[in-house]
C-alpha cells in the first residue's frame, strides 16, 4: 500500500513540474513570477541605452558619491601624468638591445614633450593635454560604458605634426536619422559579416543642442580604417557578453539603489532641519470637535473661537510677570497649555548601519571597496585597508588595460606613423630597419606599457622594506617598483647619478645609517650616538 502511495505522489503535477535545479523552479513561491527573457546583448542594451546614459549622467551631476567614484577612477588610473614606457620588440625586428634602448629614449622624449605641451597638440580642440584626454576617456567610459574619438589630420603651419584626436561624446554615435537597428547597422556602427566594425555614423550635435538645430539631423559617416590600416575611429569599451556592439554604463546595476540613497538622505536631512527650526512648542488641551459644534460649529465659528483663544493666551503671557531663579526665567503659561522643548535636529539615519549597507551595495557594484567609495575609514585598520586597496586595484587595473592603455597606445601609434614617415627617427633607425607596414612590425615598433597614478602607501616603512626585499630576492625589478610610484626608473637613476656627482663636487658627506642622518659641507657627517658622559656634560 505504501509503495502505491509513493508512486502516486511521484506522478503528481508538482513532482513532474519540479526542475532539476532549484534556481530554475517555476512553482517555488519566490521564483514563480521571475521570468527574464533570453535575448542577445544588443537586444538588451540598445533599446535602453539612451535612458541609461541619461540617468547615469544625472547621477554624475547630482550624486556626490557617484561623482567622487568617477574622480577616484581618474586619479587612481591616470593620475596627473600618464607616462609612456616604450618597449620595442627588437627581436621581432631583427635588431639588438642597444638599438632598442636608444630608440626607446628617443620615442619617449619626443612624445612626452608633445603630450604635455600647453599647446595641447594631441587634442583637436586644443583644450586638453594627452593625460587630460585619457582622464576624460576614463570618466566617460564609466558614465556611458565606452570612450570614443576620431583621428584627425590638421594642416597648420605652427603644428609640429598633423595627427590629432577629436574627443566625441558617445551619445552622438547613433544610426542616421535615428533609424531602428538592422543586421548591419546597430546604434551608429556598421559591421561586416564577421561582426567587425567598418563604419561609424556620428551625429553632428547632441539631441539637446537647440542652438544648432540645423545640424541635429546631420550625420557624418567615417570609415573605421584607412585602406592601409590607419585607424580613423577610436572606440573602446569592455564587453560583458558576446556580440556586444556598444558599451553600457557602470551604474546600470545600482541606478535604483543610488537614487534611493539620495532620497533617503534628503528625507533625513529635511527632518533634521524641521526639528531644528522650532526650539519649542506650546501644547494646548483644546476641546474635541464635539465641543466646537456645541459652541456653534462651522468653520467660521471655529476660526473665531481659535482667534479669541490665542489672543487671550498672548495677552496673558505678555502681561504676566515671570519668576527668576539665578537669572533663568520661568514663565507662567496660560491655563490648559504646556511648554514642550524640541530636540535639536539630529540626522540620526545618516551614518547608521542601514545607510552603510546601502553604500556597501553601491561600492560593490562599482568594483570599489566601501572605504574608498564612502571615504569612511573609521573602522579600518592596516590589514583591512591593504586588503581593500588590493581589491580596488585589481578592478582599476582591468579598466586601465581595457580603456586607458588601448586609447593611449593607439594615439602613440598614429603619432609614430606620421613621425616615422617624416624622418623624425632617422637618427636612431638603421638603414636596414624593417618597414612599419609589413606584418606585425607596427606592433613591434609601438609596443609599450603605461605608467599611471602611483599606488598609495599606508605604512611607508613597511612597504618600502617589502619592495627592497622583492628586488633583492629577484621577484621584482627597479622598473616595476618605480612604476608603482608613477616614476620611470631610468629617470630616477639618472637623477640619482646627477645628485651623487653634485655631492662629490661639493665635498658633502651624507650619513644614512640609523634613523637620522646629517649633512655637512666640506667635512664628514657621522651618526654616532654621544656617550653618556658627553650627555651629562651637555646637560651641565
Amino acid at each position: 500500500m505504501s509503495e502505491q502511495l509513493d508512486l502516486l505522489q511521484d506522478k503528481m503535477p508538482s513532482k513532474q513540474m519540479a526542475a532539476s535545479f532549484e534556481g530554475a523552479s517555476h512553482i517555488n513561491r519566490e521564483l514563480a513570477m521571475w521570468h527574464p527573457a533570453l535575448r542577445s546583448a544588443d537586444a538588451e542594451i540598445l533599446p535602453d541605452k539612451d535612458s541609461l546614459d541619461a540617468r547615469s549622467l544625472d547621477l554624475q551631476r547630482n550624486d556626490g558619491y557617484i561623482h567622487g567614484a568617477i574622480q577616484g577612477h581618474k586619479d587612481s588610473i591616470v593620475g596627473a601624468f600618464y607616462r609612456l614606457n616604450s618597449k620595442p620588440n627588437y627581436k621581432h625586428l631583427g635588431l639588438d638591445e642597444t638599438w632598442a634602448e636608444e630608440f626607446q629614449e628617443a620615442v619617449e622624449t619626443q612624445f612626452a614633450l608633445a603630450a604635455e605641451s600647453p599647446d595641447c597638440w594631441f587634442d583637436a580642440a586644443g583644450k586638453m593635454t594627452f593625460s587630460e584626454m585619457i582622464r576624460l576617456a576614463i570618466g566617460v567610459s564609466m558614465m556611458s560604458g565606452e570612450a570614443l574619438g576620431t583621428s584627425e589630420w590638421i594642416r597648420e603651419v605652427r603644428r609640429p605634426f598633423n595627427t590629432a584626436i577629436q574627443m566625441i561624446d558617445p551619445i552622438r554615435l547613433c544610426n542616421p536619422y535615428d533609424d531602428m537597428a538592422t543586421t548591419t547597422w546597430k546604434k551608429g556602427i556598421r559591421h561586416d559579416n564577421r561582426g567587425r566594425a567598418v563604419q561609424y555614423a556620428i551625429r553632428h550635435t547632441l539631441p539637446g543642442d537647440n542652438w544648432d538645430f540645423e545640424n541635429q539631423y546631420r550625420w557624418k559617416l567615417i570609415n573605421a580604417r584607412k585602406p592601409w590600416g590607419r585607424k580613423m575611429v577610436l572606440h573602446y569599451f569592455e564587453p560583458y557578453r558576446v556580440d556586444q556592439t556598444r558599451g553600457v554604463s557602470d551604474f546600470v546595476s545600482i541606478l535604483k539603489q543610488s537614487k534611493m540613497v539620495g532620497k533617503y538622505q534628503d528625507v533625513v536631512l529635511q527632518n533634521a532641519v524641521l526639528n531644528a527650526t522650532y526650539a519649542a512648542a506650546i501644547e494646548s488641551d483644546l476641546p474635541p470637535i464635539e465641543a466646537f459644534e456645541s459652541i456653534g460649529g462651522g468653520d467660521a465659528n471655529m476660526t473665531k473661537w481659535a482667534s479669541n483663544h490665542l489672543s487671550a493666551i498672548a495677552a496673558y503671557t505678555g502681561e504676566s510677570k515671570n519668576l527668576h531663579i539665578d537669572g533663568i526665567k520661568i514663565p507662567h503659561l496660560y491655563p490648559g497649555t504646556k511648554l514642550k522643548l524640541q530636540n535639536a535636529g539630529q540626522p540620526g539615519g545618516l551614518g547608521s548601519g542601514f545607510e552603510e549597507s546601502l553604500l556597501r551595495h553601491l561600492a560593490a557594484g562599482l568594483g570599489l571597496s566601501y572605504e574608498e567609495f564612502s571615504h569612511d575609514f573609521t573602522k579600518t585598520n592596516y590589514s583591512s585597508a591593504r586588503a581593500a586597496m588590493g581589491e580596488s586595484h585589481k578592478r582599476l587595473q582591468g579598466r586601465k588595460k581595457a580603456v586607458a592603455d588601448k586609447f593611449a597606445t593607439d594615439i602613440v601609434r598614429l603619432w609614430f606613423e606620421e613621425q616615422l614617415n617624416a624622418g623624425a627617427f632617422n637618427d636612431v633607425l638603421p638603414r636596414n630597419a624593417p618597414s612599419f607596414y609589413e606584418g606585425l612590425n607596427a606592433d613591434a615598433y609601438t609596443a609599450c606599457s603605461w605608467i599611471g597614478a602611483p599606488r598609495g602607501q599606508i605604512d611607508e616603512l613597511k612597504e618600502t622594506q617589502a619592495a627592497i626585499a622583492r628586488i633583492n630576492s629577484g621577484l621584482s625589478t627597479y622598473e616595476k617598483e618605480a612604476a608603482r610610484f608613477g616614476e620611470d626608473f631610468r629617470e630616477v637613476f639618472r637623477q640619482i647619478k646627477r645628485e651623487q656627482g653634485m655631492i662629490e663636487d661639493m665635498g658633502i658627506t651624507i650619513s644614512t645609517q640609523g634613523d637620522t642622518g646629517s649633512l655637512e659641507a666640506g667635512g664628514n657627517a657621522t651618526n654616532e650616538s654621544p656617550k653618556r658622559g658627553d650627555e651629562d656634560q651637555n646637560d651641565d
